[in-house]
């Protein structure tokens, strides 16, 4: 009996977590493949979690809230970028010109979000394509923005960021700035960074010190038993390996030790899932929840619905444009025209890589989604080339992966409510 029960218990696990086993194989086969060193792909993951990692959880709240996947995160993403303009335009660079980045973007993220929001709610049941097709409307009135009124109807002489006729901005537009005027790359990133052997090294200190508190606490309480006592020195044990690998690298020549992490973004990261989680246990929180389960037992309990789910897109519309912010200060120049494109598409390939679904979503499956479709992207070129003498087919394969995983995850979740649905069909004819 318990061996059946072990067997259903694996194969639930095993379906639910698919594409991120899935992904957890082709991350392992790639690097093997790719002969990449790992001190690079380990510097390369630290810089795209910090660069990613805020516009994945700007997904969290329209799942939960029942909206499903945001593809109108790129109309957030627009208004980060039309800040950026702004601020570049002026001239305000390093931190001051980062914290009016958010600044500005707040009140535009706002507007968009609670459009977009309204859209939303006129189109219930619709959201992933109406999103899909807001985000490509709304591309039209920022090309429109800032290739014809920009040098023309909104005055911005004397520029670099004019393209020489005068008229409309440059495809690209550097953040790095000038010797008299620096722009706002790494205007966060660059604040404080850290070798990640210190972090580790200090994080085991922290670990080993909280666990030694709490069974001191347990002892004083005498509430301590023999499994406590256990708990604690392996955690200790671990703690002392951890710390003496990494002092032994310290000292060393290995090319690990030169590994840094800009710790104020990963403390943003780190806050807005605190915040995230926090908000999930408020009465809004409760009212998410109770939206994305069943719209009309909240709406019986009394819940505004309408005003719920426009809440839940403002939040994500102004948390996409401020991910944004932070992503193009780690890249050091912005597309114009295409940098807030792909970010949609990416985010949710990330956070579904993750184990979310359209309907669930966990602060867990964004960061292990970041990590694992990430991993895949720095390994796949090389690996592609190794395989077929062609990184242009790594480059074909990120795409497909993209694509795909939004793509199989829809499908089963179609196939998922379909199953649902004949269940409870047969349940009510009996």
């Amino acid at each position: 009996m318990n061996k059946v029960m072990d067997q259903k218990r694996l194969k639930d696990f095993f379906i639910k977590h698919i594409v991120s086993i899935i992904f957890i194989v082709l991350s392992l086969i790639g690097m093997m493949l790719s002969e990449l060193s790992v001190p690079y792909m380990i510097g390369e993951l630290i810089n795209r979690i910090s660069r990613n990692s805020f516009l994945v959880l700007s997904l969290l709240i329209p799942i939960l809230a029942g909206l499903g996947l945001n593809f109108g995160l790129v109309v957030g993403a627009m208004a980060g970028q039309i800040a950026i303009i702004i601020v570049t335009y002026w001239r305000i660079g390093g931190l001051p010109g980062f914290m009016t980045c958010l600044g500005i973007a707040l009140p535009i993220a706002i507007l968009f979000g609670y459009l977009t929001g309204k859209l939303f709610n006129a189109t219930k049941g619709q959201e992933m394509i109406a999103g899909l097709i807001v985000s490509f409307f709304a591309n039209g009135l920022y090309q429109f923005l800032f290739l014809v009124l920009a040098g023309t109807a909104i005055p911005m002489k004397n520029s670099p960021m004019i393209k020489p006729d005068g008229i409309g901005l440059r495809n690209s537009i550097a953040l790095t700035g000038t010797k008299d005027h620096p722009g706002i790359k790494y205007a966060l990133d660059g604040i404080w960074r850290m070798k990640l052997c210190h972090l580790i090294i200090a994080s085991a200190i922290i670990l080993c010190l909280y666990q030694g508190i709490r069974l001191w606490l347990r002892h004083r309480n005498h509430q301590l038993e023999k499994k406590h006592k256990k708990t604690f020195m392996i955690y200790a044990g671990l703690s002392v390996v951890l710390i003496g690998i990494n002092v032994a690298i310290l000292l060393g020549d290995s090319m690990y030790k030169n590994l840094k992490v800009p710790m104020v973004t990963w403390f943003v990261i780190a806050l807005l899932c605190t915040l995230t989680w926090l908000l999930m246990k408020t009465k809004l929180g409760q009212k998410f929840r109770t939206v994305g389960q069943s719209q009309r037992i909240a709406q019986v309990s009394g819940i505004h619905v309408n005003g719920v789910r426009i809440k839940a897109v403002i939040i994500s519309t102004v948390l996409a444009a401020w991910g944004q912010i932070i992503f193009l200060q780690n890249i050091g120049t912005m597309n114009t025209y295409g940098s807030h494109m792909q970010v949609g598409m990416f985010s949710i390939a990330a956070i579904l890589i993750g184990g979310a679904s359209v309907s669930n979503a966990k602060i867990s499956h964004a960061v292990t989604g970041v990590i694992l479709f990430h991993m895949v992207f720095i390994v796949s070129p090389t690996a592609g080339k190794a395989l077929f003498g062609d990184a242009q087919i790594g480059e074909f394969f990120r795409a497909f992966v993209v694509y795909g995983v939004i793509g199989i995850s829809l499908g089963l979740h179609g196939w998922k409510k379909h199953m649902l649905d004949q269940i409870n069909n047969a349940h009510t004819r009996s």
